[in-house]
């Protein structure tokens, strides 16, 4: 026998050898364990791929569904167009309660409406102007279970939703540029109430009468 076929028989035994073992493997139940590991690892990452497009989904979904009402006197018109488009962009949905031009009008006429329709449960958040927002919101703060907060920058938006749980942006037509409205407005919408601590010191907001009745 040539050295040739030598190698090539020794290469033919390897091969053979080696498809026999694979073929032992593919029968084993080692195998099956790491086919059904695997098959266990693959579904539990698609469902959590399809959990996250879902939420992701749902997110997108509320907040189409969510309906922000607005409401301003003359001073604060301009602003409340302005920020109307901006959200209306963002995908949400706007109650406008007015006013509709920059005519001089009385600002409890508009903002005890939106007021009233907070205090009844059927709006969770909404934003309120005049020329510097202090008429808006202690008209605002005139009804139960609304909690109207005057802010003037972002950090104050935010603090107003995470300590005191308030349900109404209050802002200063006047008195602020409307690109920083909006990034107030976003953080207003964005951020949660953290409860804790906090909710007791909420529910001591509520009118005094409430409390000597007790």
């Amino acid at each position: 026998m040539h050295q040739n076929e030598k190698v090539i028989n020794k290469k033919t035994v390897d091969n053979l050898i080696l498809y026999r073992k694979s073929i032992d493997y593919l029968k084993s139940v080692e195998f099956f364990k790491a086919v059904k590991s695997f098959r266990n690892s693959l579904i539990k990452r698609l469902r959590t791929m399809k959990i996250c497009n879902f939420a992701h989904r749902n997110i997108n979904s509320r907040k189409m569904e969510q309906i922000i009402p607005i409401a301003s006197d003359h001073g604060g018109f301009e602003m409340k167009q302005f920020l109307i488009e901006k959200l209306e962009e963002a995908g949400y949905k706007v109650k406008d309660y007015g006013t509709h031009s920059n005519e001089s009008v009385d600002y409890p006429d508009m903002i005890h409406p939106l007021a009233s329709a907070i205090e009844k449960g059927e709006y969770p958040l909404g934003i309120i102007l005049c020329g510097s927002g202090n008429g808006a919101q202690m008209t605002a703060n005139h009804h139960h279970h609304v909690r109207a907060a005057l802010c003037w920058n972002v950090e104050l938006a935010k603090l107003a939703r995470q300590h005191n749980d308030a349900n109404i942006l209050a802002l200063p037509g006047r008195f602020i540029p409307n690109e920083l409205a909006w990034e107030m407005v976003q953080a207003f919408l964005h951020t949660d109430f953290e409860g804790g601590r906090h909710t007791r010191r909420v529910e001591k907001i509520e009118p005094v009468e409430n409390h000597d009745d007790e």
